[in-house]
C-alpha cells in the first residue's frame, strides 16, 4: 500500500490510510468500539500492515463514533477466546519500531485505556475522559493496566483510580501525565497527525510506559502508602474483594519487575473473574439496564412533556423529591398547609444546597439558580399548570384520597398525578379521581435527593404513556427506576416485612438485637434492623395515647428510649452516637418473653441468617408468581439501590440461586413445620426446584 493518501480496509471494523508519511488506523465498531474479537483482529492486522509499509514513518490510532475504545466486550466474558488476544494486540503496538500515537475522544476506559497505554504517546480532545472502572464489576484491569498506570501517574493516584473506577477528565489526565497533549475539540484527526509529525521532526524516543520506573521506585520500601490507603478506605471497601486485589496489583507494580507484575496481575484477575462477587456485579450491571425495558410498553410510546412539577408536602420526603427536579433544571411548585412548615421545608432545601456548595460540589451561582426554580405556596390551586404532581403527605389512605380528590378538580387534563406512598393501594387512590389512567405511584426512598431507587407503581388503569413518561423522568433525575405492581408494600417493603418479622421473633426466642444486627452487618448490609430502628427513631408512628405495651419497641418508647436522637433505643449511645449493647434492653426483652411464655434458647448465627433472609427470597418468588415484578433481576435492583443489599451478592434473588433454591426450599419446609405458616413455601419456589430451574426461567 505505497504512496500518499492510500486507504485499505483491514476488516469490517478497521481500515488503514496513509497521509504522507503517517499511517492512520481507524476503528469503527459501534456503539462504543469495545474490544471484541473483530476489533482485536482488525487492530493487529492494521498495525502489522502499517509497520510493514516503508512509506509509513509514524502511526496514529483513532476511533469513529462517539468514543475511543470504551473497554472490553463484556458479552464475551466467560466464553471461549477467538482471534488474537488483547495482549497480542498490545505487544504489536508497544513493540512497533515506529512511534504510535493514540488519538482519544469520548471515553477511554478499561481495556481501551490499556490499549492507549501501550502507545508511545496519547493526545486527546478537552472533552475526553479516561479511567479504569473494572472495580465496578468486581474485576481489575487485566491487560497491564495496574502495572502501567502507576508508572505514569504515580502510586497514590493509581491506587485512587483503580479502586474507585473514577474517570479523569482530560485536563486532569494531562496534568498527571496520562495524556501528552490536548488538541482542539472537533479537530482530533488533524491534531493527532500534526503531533505525530512533531514526534518525527524532533526525533522523540519510542516512550514505552513499561520502562518508566521512577514513580514506582519512589514508592519502594514505603509500605505505609498502602497501609494508610487501606485504612482510609476500610469502610468503603468492606466486604468487596476487587478493591483489595487492585491494591495488591499496585503493590506488585512497585515491588516486582514488570513481567512478573503482569503474571501476578493475571492471577489476581482470574481469582476475581472466576469468583461469585464479580459474577454478581456483572449481573447487576446488566440487570440495571434490563429494568428499563417493559414488555407491554413499546419504546415508541408517546411521552408526556414534563416542563413543570408540583410537590405536595415540604417535609423531609417532599423537600428531597423537589430537589431531584431542581437539580435537573425543572421548575417546582411546593405546597404546604402551614406557613411555618413551608418556610422550614424551603430553608432545609437551601441549607442542603449551601452544604454541597461548601464542599465545593456546587457554585453559589448554582445554588441560587436551583432555588430560583422553586416556588413555595400554600395554595393547591397553584398546581393547575403542572405537568406532573407528586403527593408526599402523611401515609394514611383517607388523607391521600382527599388530596387526590382535590387534585382531580385542579390539575390540567393529561397531567400525571403521582403518590409517593410506600405501602398503600394505588388503585384505591386512583379511584378517588375521575382519571385513574393518569395516576401512578412514584415511591422515592429517603433521603429522596440521595437514594438512587425509584419504585414506579403501576395501577390497574394506568395509561402506557404515563408509565413510559414516569420511567423516563426517573432517568432524567438520575434514579434507577423499576416498574412494580400494586400490592401492599410493593416489592421492597413487602420483602422487608418478612425480615423485620423474623428479627422481632428471634430476639424473643433467644437472640439479642446486637446478635441479629451483627449477622446482617457481616453479611454486607449497611446496618441491621435494630440499629436501623434506632437511627430512624423508635417512636415513628407510635402514639403514646394509644400505647399498649404490645411489642418490645412500644415498651422501649414508654421508657423514653427513642433511639439515637435521645441517646438510648435498642442500644445505649455515647455523645458521638457510638452504640453499645444495653443491659436495660436485655432485661426488657427477657421480661417480655417470660410474660409471653416464650422459652428462650441458644440461637446460632446461621439460624439468624436463614430466618431473616430465606423468607425474603420466598416472598420474592411470590411477587414473581403474582406478576408484581416483571423479572427476578428487577427485584434485585430494588434491593441493591433502595435497601443497601451488598452489590457483590447480586440481590436477594441472585443470592438465593447461589445458595441453592433446593436448599432454601428444604429449610423453608423445615421452618414451616416447626415455626408455622409464616414459612409456607411459595408455589413458584416448589415448582422451580422440582424442575431444576432458576428464577430467570420463571
Amino acid at each position: 500500500m505505497q504512496g500518499r493518501n492510500a486507504m485499505a480496509a483491514i476488516n469490517a471494523v478497521t481500515d488503514l490510510s496513509v497521509e504522507g508519511d503517517i499511517g492512520v488506523v481507524t476503528l469503527n465498531s459501534p456503539p462504543v468500539n469495545a474490544l471484541s474479537a473483530a476489533v482485536r483482529e482488525g487492530l493487529k492486522g492494521a498495525f502489522d500492515a502499517a509497520i510493514a509499509d516503508d512509506a509509513v514513518k509514524a502511526i496514529v490510532l483513532i476511533c469513529e463514533g462517539k468514543t475511543f475504545i470504551a473497554g472490553a466486550d463484556i458479552t464475551e466474558f466467560g466464553k471461549a477466546m477467538t482471534g488474537p488476544s488483547l495482549q497480542d494486540v498490545q505487544n504489536v503496538i508497544e513493540n512497533s519500531p515506529k512511534p504510535v500515537v493514540a488519538a482519544i475522544h469520548g471515553t477511554v476506559l478499561g481495556g481501551g485505556l490499556e490499549v492507549a497505554l501501550v502507545a508511545h504517546y496519547r493526545v486527546a480532545v478537552p472533552s475526553a475522559k479516561g479511567g479504569l472502572p473494572e472495580v465496578n464489576i468486581g474485576l481489575l484491569p487485566g491487560a497491564g493496566g495496574t502495572q502501567r498506570l502507576p508508572r505514569i501517574v504515580g502510586v497514590e493516584k493509581a491506587l485512587e483510580m483503580v479502586t474507585s473506577g473514577q474517570h479523569a477528565p482530560a485536563k486532569a489526565a494531562l496534568a498527571m501525565g496520562l495524556f501528552d497533549e490536548l488538541v482542539e475539540e472537533g479537530n482530533l484527526r488533524a491534531g493527532a497527525i500534526d503531533f505525530a509529525r512533531k514526534v518525527l521532526a524532533e526525533n522523540r524516543p519510542l516512550k514505552k510506559v513499561r520502562e518508566l520506573n521512577d514513580k514506582v521506585e519512589a514508592a519502594r520500601g514505603k509500605p505505609e502508602i498502602f497501609a494508610d490507603f487501606r485504612k482510609a478506605n476500610a469502610k468503603k471497601f468492606r466486604g468487596f474483594m476487587a478493591p483489595e486485589n487492585n491494591i495488591k496489583c499496585i503493590e506488585v507494580a512497585v515491588n516486582l519487575p514488570f513481567d512478573e507484575g503482569l503474571k501476578e496481575e493475571r492471577r489476581l484477575f482470574m481469582e476475581l473473574m472466576t469468583g461469585t462477587q464479580s459474577a454478581a456485579q456483572r449481573y447487576v450491571f446488566f440487570a440495571e439496564r434490563q429494568a428499563a425495558k417493559i414488555p407491554d410498553v413499546p419504546d415508541d410510546t408517546p411521552l408526556i412533556p414534563v416542563k413543570k412539577v408540583g410537590v405536595i408536602g415540604a417535609g423531609t420526603m417532599g423537600g428531597g423529591i423537589a430537589m431531584n427536579f431542581l437539580n435537573a433544571g425543572v421548575p417546582v411548585t411546593i405546597i404546604e398547609a402551614k406557613q411555618e412548615n413551608l418556610e422550614r421545608g424551603v430553608g432545609i432545601i437551601r441549607k442542603n444546597y449551601e452544604n454541597t456548595a461548601k464542599k465545593g460540589r456546587l457554585t453559589q451561582d448554582d445554588v441560587e439558580k436551583r432555588m430560583g426554580l422553586l416556588t413555595p405556596s400554600m395554595n393547591l390551586e397553584d398546581l393547575g399548570d403542572c405537568d406532573l404532581i407528586i403527593e408526599a403527605v402523611f401515609e394514611l389512605m383517607e388523607i391521600k384520597k382527599e388530596v387526590f380528590g382535590k387534585l382531580d378538580k385542579i390539575a390540567k387534563p393529561g397531567a400525571i398525578l403521582a403518590s409517593n406512598t410506600s405501602y398503600l393501594d394505588i388503585d384505591a387512590i386512583a379511584a378517588s379521581t375521575s382519571r385513574p389512567e393518569s395516576v401512578i405511584g412514584l415511591h422515592f426512598f429517603s433521603p429522596a435527593n440521595v437514594m438512587r431507587l425509584l419504585e414506579i407503581v403501576r395501577g390497574a388503569k394506568a395509561d402506557k404513556s404515563v408509565i413510559a413518561t414516569s420511567m423516563q423522568i426517573g432517568k432524567k433525575i438520575g434514579k434507577v427506576a423499576v416498574l412494580v405492581g400494586n400490592c401492599h408494600g410493593f416489592v421492597g417493603n413487602r420483602m422487608l416485612a418478612q425480615r423485620q418479622r423474623e428479627a422481632q421473633k428471634l430476639i424473643l426466642e433467644g437472640a439479642m438485637p446486637w446478635d441479629v444486627d451483627r449477622v446482617l452487618y457481616d453479611f454486607g448490609l449497611p446496618m441491621g434492623p435494630f440499629a436501623m430502628s434506632d437511627l430512624a427513631g423508635l417512636d415513628i408512628g407510635w402514639d403514646p395515647a394509644k400505647t399498649s405495651s404490645s411489642t418490645v419497641r412500644e415498651v422501649l418508647c414508654e421508657m423514653d428510649r427513642r433511639g439515637q436522637k435521645n441517646g438510648k433505643g435498642f442500644y445505649d449511645y455515647d455523645e458521638n452516637r457510638n452504640a453499645k449493647p444495653s443491659a436495660e434492653v436485655e432485661g426488657v426483652i427477657r421480661d417480655f418473653a417470660e410474660k409471653r411464655q416464650i422459652q428462650r434458647r441458644e440461637i446460632s448465627d446461621q439460624e439468624i441468617l436463614e430466618r431473616c433472609l430465606y423468607p425474603m427470597v420466598n416472598e420474592g418468588a411470590k411477587i414473581l408468581e403474582e406478576g408484581k415484578a416483571i423479572r427476578a433481576s428487577d427485584i434485585d435492583i430494588v434491593w441493591i439501590n433502595g435497601y443497601g443489599w451488598p452489590v457483590y451478592r447480586g440481590g436477594p434473588m441472585f443470592w438465593g440461586e447461589l445458595v441453592g433454591l433446593d436448599k432454601i426450599l428444604a429449610k423453608m419446609r423445615e421452618f414451616h413445620e416447626t415455626l408455622g405458616e409464616d414459612f409456607k413455601p411459595s408455589a413458584l419456589l416448589e415448582r422451580l426446584v422440582a424442575e431444576g430451574k432458576g428464577f430467570k426461567d420463571a
